[in-house]
């Protein structure tokens, strides 16, 4: 790793998410937790939406050099993503509750507004 890789990607990822946080406040969600661990994996944020619990993946770059950010949730991310929001549902009583999976991809070009492209059910529950 090259020094201070880290600290860029990880920089680009913490504003990514405080930008999709905000974007999902001014669209009437309401947080429940951000940055969930389960030994599955992590969650970047779970949110309500009226009725639905909604697990929100961000992705955040600077440029397309690496394509479009939301290219990069996987089917591999997507089932940890899946286990982890069963443990969450699991762990708050909450096992028939409504839930969907967003992603919300942004890039950040140095100097610009930020682009925001927020999917909703990006993707079903994952095994």
């Amino acid at each position: 790793m090259i020094d201070g890789e880290k600290s860029c990607s990880t920089s680009v990822g913490a504003r990514g998410e405080a930008i999709a946080e905000a974007y999902l406040r001014g669209k009437g969600f309401t947080i429940l937790e951000k940055n969930y661990r389960g030994r599955t994996g992590e969650i970047d944020i779970v949110a309500r939406d009226g009725d639905s619990i909604v697990f929100v993946e961000v992705k955040a770059r600077r440029n397309l050099a690496y394509g479009v950010p939301q290219l990069a949730v996987t089917p591999f991310k997507q089932r940890q993503i899946s286990r982890t929001a069963l443990t969450w549902l699991a762990h708050r009583k909450k096992p028939n509750a409504i839930a969907r999976f967003d992603v919300i991809a942004i890039l950040l070009p140095e100097g610009e507004v930020p682009q925001i492209d927020h999917i909703r059910n990006a993707f079903d529950l994952s095994s």
